[in-house]
């Protein structure tokens, strides 16, 4: 039997820090406007994983959260702000792929894109332009 990936990751000062383990689920980016203004970012990069999935580990215990919509709350850091993701009414925790400290394995590669109306129309330019 394999073993299960493990990640890991933190907010900004370090005092939020979680281990979530099993298989990266839904690896997705979004534009809406609840993840624009949670980020501050025009586009915020996601990945789920079962709510038991994760553990909280960092001395300043699990985030903070608040309330965003019928379904899920924000997570942050009460100490830096740091978006951390969203933990849904659901079993599922989202984590932003920012806070991974290693968030750049092939597995947490977006597959899906939401609210692309909400990007910017130069969106696709300034990509090409990166990809140079």
């Amino acid at each position: 039997m394999s073993k299960a990936k493990t990640y890991h990751g933190a907010c900004l000062c370090g005092a939020i820090r979680f281990i979530a383990t099993g298989p990266a689920l839904n690896p997705h980016s979004c534009s809406c406007t609840l993840c624009q203004r949670h980020s501050g970012a025009l586009t915020q990069a996601w990945v789920e994983f079962p709510r038991d999935s994760v553990r909280w580990v960092g001395s300043g215990g699990p985030p903070a959260t608040w309330r965003s919509s019928a379904f899920s709350s924000r997570a942050f850091c009460p100490n830096c702000g740091s978006t951390l993701g969203a933990i849904d009414d659901q079993p599922t925790v989202a984590l932003v792929l920012g806070v991974f400290d290693a968030p750049r394995g092939k597995e947490l590669a977006p597959l899906t894109h939401s609210y692309v109306s909400k990007r910017p129309r130069w969106w696709k330019v300034m990509s090409a332009q990166l990809a140079r």
